[in-house]
């Protein structure tokens, strides 16, 4: 049975219970000797299955030949599921290698007679073939998603010889790779490698027909239940029954019984619990359940799951878990360790993440760049920790269409494994994307047919795609470490921005609900070759400072369902957790606890639905975006004082066109050329009548940007942004503007990277 605590009852027919000497093998391996030893699916469980991992022969080339298919001997050994590259596998090699190899026997079970044979291997980056005593059984392309081939045909008594070959080409563009370092070494935000198995390989003894596959949807407000099975080997005659289980405390008034006749494609029970409990991160109550395929008297197949009753539901703005307006206190995990890479040391430490995430305040994770493996999401169900799932899709080459169809398939699988899980909330298949749109579109629409029960974001970051009115849940990314400008940001969704000509694709949040899913990344004892965003606070005050003063703005917009601050624990040369990398705390988690725990505003009093603002607008200084702006003048040298005022004499500055910059993807906006640190801006424009009810920057910098109207300091932004943005400039332009001449100058300073600035300024009158 899964391996967790839940409430049930007692009392149904006897007959359900007797077959359960069917599957009476249980892990035949002894745990002591493996590695990772406990059941990897404790959401699709059987009783009769033998854990492979340990030592295995392994070789590795690069070259295709298959030299290993035969009598060849091995060179190493390698302790699956560990990859190669990790210490727990024995070999720590780290270099690039595209062709490896495993090797090992087993014997059958003397109990396995009759029924059907499985190998499951729960991941193997990036191509897999399996052959068994020297037939191919089978082929899986990609690094994330579970796989199983049938091998009944191919065993033979005594000794059977398993052979794994995975083909890892990490660079070549057609491989979804996450943050896998495409140079030799770790850069950036980007690491070591991860190539072939690294995840348990198991075998699984199922019956002439069995479940292959199970969808489990609930409603906690009536108790009612659906479970979908997929059969295999279905035939006239047969029935699925399901019931839920008593379990380790008894409950008289929580469990529930159904049949139905199976088939491959339609085979449903629908069960209704009297009394339901919800689950919610406060109480993470799961139901255990049994589900058995039977043909008369006798039972083909047993399976063992669980499930939680969870309904996430989107009212205007407001994401809302079980009804409540539960803000979603996120924190970014990538799943890396020391020793195991991408593979946890042990089934323990993936509990103590989640664990230490809780410590610290959080309420849940956004899994990023890599999919975990199911017992991560099973200690998340057990512990009440909400997460988002992710697609590792950095290391695509969006233009090349070789790697469409892989990523496709791959995350069908994906969504189709996770989809039982109450703590999965959203779905989120990208991540900070460059030409992908064709393509995420696709995928958001593929994730809503397979689970229209959660919501999904199109991709994380800055280039969403889809049409507006296809938006369900939408997020953004900001690593300012200013709080004063975090909050003219962040603080308030101004419904004013909502009304700006479309031109300019400033984004309004109100409306749709939205979370800001990356933030903070403040470094600390970042140490030689490490980094954080930003610059690093001098004093452990400071990084408190800081740390309150970005959270408080997310939590006092009662707009925005949640954050999500990065990091959970320093990974490589990426050192902007709350934990080092070998988890040990790097602050008094208590005072972090205490910044995180605060109410929001958004459990208080949501903001569902966004006020309307009618205004039309008129263009005073144009950007690179209106038709006819005026030119600029501009200097890279200092200017001296007094730059900023009307009577300034700016005649000997050059004059260009804006916007300013140089950069990638930047070509049709950029109307000069600017490469340097520094550039300073002025431009003189004529108002007539000061008749005006509003007014609005739209502007778009690289980096640190000030901006001045008439002399006087209006607008001010730290860092970057990639896109246009509005601010509402009413008051100040009110104070300011003057019927005549009139003078609007910037400043911007660059530090790395590509620089760039353009800027507009509208006058808007009410409707």
């Amino acid at each position: 049975m899964p391996e967790h605590k839940a409430v049930y009852s007692h009392g149904i027919l006897s007959a359900i219970l007797l077959s359960l000497s069917f599957f009476v093998v249980s892990n035949l391996s002894p745990a002591s000797d493996l590695p990772r030893p406990e059941h990897p699916r404790p959401d699709m469980q059987r009783d009769a299955w033998l854990n492979l991992n340990g030592p295995w022969e392994f070789a590795e080339t690069d070259d295709a030949e298959q030299t290993f298919l035969g009598d060849a001997a091995y060179p190493d050994t390698i302790i699956v599921p560990f990859p190669r590259e990790s210490e727990l596998s024995g070999l720590n090699r780290t270099g690039f290698i595209q062709h490896v190899w495993y090797r090992r026997t087993f014997q059958m079970p003397a109990t396995w007679q009759g029924g059907r044979v499985r190998l499951h291997i729960g991941a193997a980056d990036w191509r897999t073939n399996v052959w068994v005593n020297g037939q191919h059984v089978g082929e899986h392309v990609g690094g994330s998603a579970p796989f199983a081939f049938e091998i009944t045909h191919a065993l033979q008594p005594g000794d059977n010889a398993v052979i794994i070959h995975c083909f890892d080409d990490t660079a070549s563009g057609i491989q979804a790779t996450g943050k896998q370092s495409h140079r030799p070494e770790s850069h950036g935000a980007v690491y070591t490698r991860v190539t072939g198995i690294w995840q348990t390989v198991w075998l699984e003894r199922v019956g002439s027909s069995f479940i292959r596959g199970l969808r489990i949807t609930g409603d906690p407000k009536t108790g009612e239940v659906e479970f979908s099975a997929e059969v295999d080997g279905a035939r006239p005659g047969m029935q699925l029954w399901v019931s839920v289980l008593p379990g380790e405390e008894y409950r008289s008034d929580t469990q529930a019984f159904g049949r139905t006749d199976a088939d491959r494609l339609n085979t449903r029970v629908r069960l209704k619990i009297q009394n339901p409990i919800a689950w919610s991160i406060e109480n993470p109550h799961l139901y255990n359940a049994q589900l058995q395929l039977r043909d008369g008297d006798e039972t083909l197949d047993v399976m063992n799951t669980y499930f939680g009753l969870r309904e996430i539901t989107l009212h205007g703005a407001a994401l809302l878990i079980n009804g409540k307006p539960v803000f979603q206190r996120l924190v970014l995990d990538q799943g890396y360790y020391p020793d195991g890479i991408w593979t946890a040391p042990t089934d323990e430490a993936l509990r103590r993440d989640i664990e230490l995430s809780l410590a610290a305040g959080f309420n849940g994770a956004r899994l990023h760049q890599k999919v975990f493996e199911p017992r991560f999401l099973y200690w998340a169900d057990r512990l009440g920790y909400l997460v988002w799932g992710e697609f590792p899709n950095w290391g695509l080459n969006y233009g090349d269409p070789r790697g469409h169809l892989p990523v496709i398939t791959e995350w069908t699988e994906l969504v189709q494994r996770d989809r039982n899980h109450p703590a999965v909330v959203g779905w989120c298949p990208f991540n900070e994307t460059d030409g992908a749109g064709p393509l995420q579109n696709a995928l958001f629409q593929l994730t809503r047919a397979i689970d229209p029960t959660r919501p999904v974001i199109d991709t994380s970051g800055w280039t969403h795609s889809l049409p507006r009115e296809d938006v369900l849940v939408t997020d953004d990314h900001d690593y300012n470490q200013d709080p004063e400008s975090f909050r003219a940001r962040w603080g308030f969704f101004d419904p004013l921005l909502h009304s700006l000509p479309p031109r300019y694709g400033v984004k309004s949040y109100l409306g749709t609900a939205f979370f800001l899913s990356e933030y903070g990344g403040i470094g600390w004892n970042t140490g030689e070759g490490g980094w954080g965003y930003g610059n690093n606070p001098r004093t452990l005050e400071a990084f408190y400072a800081r740390y309150q003063g970005l959270t408080e703005v997310l939590l006092d917009n009662p707009a925005m369902f949640g954050f999500c601050y990065t990091q959970l624990y320093d990974i490589e040369q990426e050192r902007n957790g709350i934990y080092t990398y070998d988890r040990k705390p790097k602050f008094d988690i208590d005072r972090i606890r205490a910044v995180n725990v605060r109410e929001a505003a958004y459990e208080k009093e949501p903001l569902m639905f966004a006020p309307h603002v009618d205004m039309t607008w008129s263009v005073l200084v144009g950007s690179a975006l209106d038709d006819g702006a005026a030119l600029w003048r501009y200097t890279t040298d200092p200017p001296g004082d007094g730059w900023t005022a009307p009577q300034f004499d700016a005649s000997a500055w050059k004059t260009g066109a804006g916007g300013f910059g140089q950069g990638r993807g930047l070509d049709r906006i950029t109307g000069t050329p600017w490469e340097s640190s520094d550039i300073w801006i002025r431009q003189e424009f004529t108002v007539g009548a000061l008749e005006m009810d509003a007014a609005a920057l739209v502007i778009r910098h690289d980096e640190d940007t000030e901006v001045y109207l008439n002399g006087t300091f209006i607008w001010s932004a730290a860092g970057h942004i990639d896109e246009y943005r509005g601010a509402n400039l009413t008051d100040a332009v009110r104070s300011h503007l003057i019927a005549g001449r009139n003078v609007i100058a910037a400043h911007t300073h660059q530090t790395h990277g590509g620089q760039f600035i353009d800027l507009a300024l509208l006058l808007g009158r009410a409707r």
